[in-house]
């Protein structure tokens, strides 16, 4: 199982910084104000399910920027939160090649979660996706971990997490995982052989 952000998808398509970056020249919101009013209010129910992503950020709108939609927030969101690593791509692809089943295992919202499946056509390198609001819980407590194998059918030790947050490895590893961390420069198919052998 591998993490999204971070690991496979990187911020704006053309330079990888932050999605957010120029979200106050492009819409006239200012990134302070949209982290303060939404994220750290409403993004813990959001991300596990508890609150619809439109209806919560539409609300945050209608105080913060009457003249902004939730839907085009959203839209430009998903657009600008979407540069993959291609290379991580292709040793995705050689890892299935062989037979072994790969799935995200990512803390997302249900709107960002068929949108990386479907529009940035993860779908087709992945045979399938779990996600917080899907399951109703986050990396790293133990209940997204304890889904996630369920819902895979698969027992904890046969189980490998590649995330770049050391908290979601730890977590991971408290639930009987196998996890590596990622720090961006690593071979994944080299990680997966090595974890394999232990």
């Amino acid at each position: 199982m591998v993490d999204v952000d971070g690991v496979l998808v990187h911020g704006r398509p053309e330079d990888g910084l932050h999605w957010s970056t120029s979200l106050l020249e492009d819409l006239g919101l200012h990134p302070n104000d949209l982290h303060r009013e939404f994220f750290a209010v409403h993004w813990e129910d959001v991300v596990i399910g508890r609150a619809i992503l439109q209806d919560s950020l539409a609300r945050v709108l209608d105080r913060i920027a009457p003249r902004l939609t939730a839907g085009q927030l959203i839209a430009y969101w998903l657009e600008r939160d979407s540069r993959l690593n291609r290379q991580f791509l292709q040793e995705l692809d050689t890892i299935r090649a062989k037979g072994m089943r790969v799935h995200l295992a990512t803390n997302q919202e249900h709107r960002r979660a068929q949108y990386l499946m479907d529009s940035l056509g993860l779908a087709n390198h992945v045979d399938g996706i779990q996600y917080s609001a899907g399951l109703g819980a986050r990396k790293p407590f133990r209940e997204f971990f304890d889904q996630a194998a369920l819902r895979v059918d698969l027992h904890p030790n046969e189980l490998l997490l590649v995330d770049d947050s050391t908290e979601n490895v730890k977590g991971a590893e408290a639930a009987g995982w196998k996890a590596a961390h990622w720090t961006g420069g690593q071979s994944l198919i080299e990680i997966v052989e090595h974890k394999s052998q232990h």
